[in-house]
């Protein structure tokens, strides 16, 4: 598949995302999983939704969703993988604060091939395949940001950072930026991919936050890795910045 067909196939499951997130963004019924992390039918119908959209367009194709786990490729299959997220933010989306979205990553042999991040509330997606990023069919960059003092620092959690990282960094990172927003989940590297932000950090993640926004990132001009400078697809965290200010934050928030 080359962007245009998965960007396609991504844009003709909008309308039902838009639907199941119509019928439940005013009020829903939340049930928390082991990890202590919200879930709602909200997730689960978008997901089994895009599920047996995709099984049934791409039988080859194996799939992995946050709320369903994995299924396998039908017959032999092609290497590619799904990741699938249906509502990366689910705080925001049970308190209605619009900055929820959906996330959808292609993988093949291990390697992110294909992000798309959609926003049902904004009605913005945004896609990346590494070589170029795209806020609704336009052409979008990370902006120029140069030093620290002219950056706009994000982050989903800052408790998450205290309990995994070492906050003491963080702070001091935060300190010599213009300024601090926790503008997060997806939504923060949306905003970096479109030039509104310029650091993203999160402490913790999975498989299903991290796969879509690599190929976005990156098509945007920007680096992405996990907190220690990892390779961003089997890591559990995640620092994007654009080239000129990454190092300095990972040297940052990996001191001793």
């Amino acid at each position: 598949m080359k962007f245009d067909e998965f960007t396609g196939f991504v844009e003709s499951m909008l309308t039902d995302i838009d639907r199941i997130v119509d019928k439940y963004v005013n009020g829903v019924d939340v049930e928390y999983k082991s990890d202590n992390s919200p879930v709602t039918m909200a997730d689960r119908e978008i997901e089994a939704c895009m599920v047996d959209r995709i099984k049934n367009r791409f039988a080859d194709h194996s799939i992995v969703g946050e709320e369903s786990g994995s299924h396998v490729a039908g017959g032999e299959s092609s290497g590619i993988e799904w990741i699938l997220d249906p509502i990366d933010g689910t705080k925001s989306f049970i308190h209605g604060v619009p900055l929820f979205t959906t996330l959808i990553g292609v993988m093949k042999d291990g390697k992110a091939l294909y992000g798309a991040i959609y926003n049902p509330i904004l009605k913005e997606l945004l896609t990346g395949d590494c070589q170029g990023a795209y806020l609704n069919g336009r052409k979008v960059a990370m902006r120029s940001c140069e030093t620290l003092a002219d950056a706009t620092l994000l982050t989903t959690d800052v408790m998450a950072i205290e309990k995994y990282r070492n906050l003491d960094a963080f702070m001091s990172l935060a300190r010599n930026c213009r300024m601090m927003r926790t503008w997060g989940d997806a939504y923060g590297y949306v905003l970096l991919a479109t030039g509104r932000g310029d650091i993203m950090i999160d402490a913790k993640m999975s498989r299903w936050d991290i796969a879509a926004l690599i190929p976005i990132i990156r098509g945007a001009g920007g680096v992405i890795t996990g907190y220690d400078g990892s390779q961003p697809e089997t890591a559990d965290s995640m620092i994007a910045a654009n080239p000129s200010l990454h190092p300095e934050v990972l040297n940052i928030l990996n001191v001793d």
